[in-house]
């Protein structure tokens, strides 16, 4: 042992001389690949979440949600008034939805008895159950759930009434429409929607874009006169306002420096598409340039402005007016 231990000697158990790894650091670094995601590591309770996930019935899209919580693909007509003429003017019902314990007036009688007719489905629930279901709507201890509005087309269906007006025909009144011009709030769409009612309109027409549309809130707003007046949609609103000044239409729109005031306003008896903007911003200025007449209402100087389905009632009443002592 000594001997083998001194300087010089040959250590029999040496490996020669080794030039690289012959490759294997690059295997080692190599490795297993990126981890997985955790829903595809089936150890994971992420992946259970998901395999559950796909196994459970996709019914929310069939039910109204409240908002802000999903996509609505039906909504709720929520009231007495506006269930029953909802019903009345045969809107398509999917589900009548009524308080535990209601006070049954005449009104909850005639919903109860239409809808046991045309065999809707009736389905009892608690005040705190149709309060969600409302998103906290004042419903009066019934709501109707229906299927999206079923909209126009604008183009069409302004073309279609003029074609019917006879001018010379006793009694024929000369077409009217509202268009809105920036409206997003579904309640001011809703009580214009009643007062074209009220004034005999033929229509209201609404711009596919940035716009109010006939929702819950609208059809409870316009007290169910969304079952008797159609509302139409325009792609483009100029463009639409353009074809319906060449098949014979006035457009005139509302605004607080308009040239002409309401009382002078001469067009009152011809076919007439009344256009309102938002209390903001007004009438843009495309729609400005495609009307006829820019008409102002008298108000106090102290008074700004008017609400913009305030301007439209009191606008109506006053075509409405004229063309009654015509």
């Amino acid at each position: 042992m000594a001997q083998a231990n001194r300087p010089g000697a040959v250590r029999k158990n040496k490996k020669g001389p080794v030039v690289g790894s012959g490759g294997q650091r690059r295997k080692a670094l190599k490795g297993r690949g990126p981890t997985p995601k955790a829903e595809d590591r089936v150890y994971h309770k992420a992946y259970k979440a998901k395999q559950a996930a796909t196994r459970k019935p996709q019914t929310s899209h069939n039910r109204p949600t409240r908002a802000g919580k999903g996509p609505i693909k039906e909504d709720l007509v929520t009231g007495r008034n506006s269930v029953l003429e909802a019903l009345r003017a045969n809107v398509p019902a999917k589900t009548l939805f009524v308080a535990t314990k209601i006070e049954v007036d005449d009104r909850v009688k005639d919903i109860l008895q239409m809808c046991a007719e045309r065999n809707v489905p009736t389905l009892e629930a608690s005040r705190s159950e149709l309060d969600r279901l409302t998103s906290d709507a004042v419903h009066q201890g019934v709501a109707l759930q229906v299927p999206p509005y079923d909209y126009r087309d604008a183009d069409e269906h302004a073309a279609a009434v003029i074609r019917r007006y006879d001018p010379q025909e006793p009694g024929s009144r000369a077409p009217l429409f509202v268009a809105l011009d920036g409206i997003t709030d579904p309640r001011n769409l809703g009580a214009v929607i009643r007062s074209v009612s009220a004034f005999s309109g033929n229509g209201v027409i609404l711009p596919e874009r940035r716009s109010a549309a006939v929702t819950a809130t609208a059809w409870k707003t316009s007290a169910g006169a969304a079952a008797r007046v159609p509302v139409s949609k325009a792609t483009n609103l100029t463009r639409t306002l353009e074809n319906c000044k060449k098949a014979g239409y006035f457009v005139v729109g509302l605004d607080g420096g308009g040239d002409v005031q309401l009382p002078e306003l001469n067009l009152a008896t011809e076919p007439l598409i009344v256009v309102v903007g938002s209390e903001g911003k007004g009438l843009s200025r495309l729609v400005t340039e495609h009307c006829d007449a820019i008409v102002s209402i008298p108000i106090d100087s102290t008074m700004e402005s008017l609400n913009a389905s305030m301007a439209v009632g009191i606008t109506l009443y006053e075509v409405s007016r004229r063309r009654a002592s015509a």
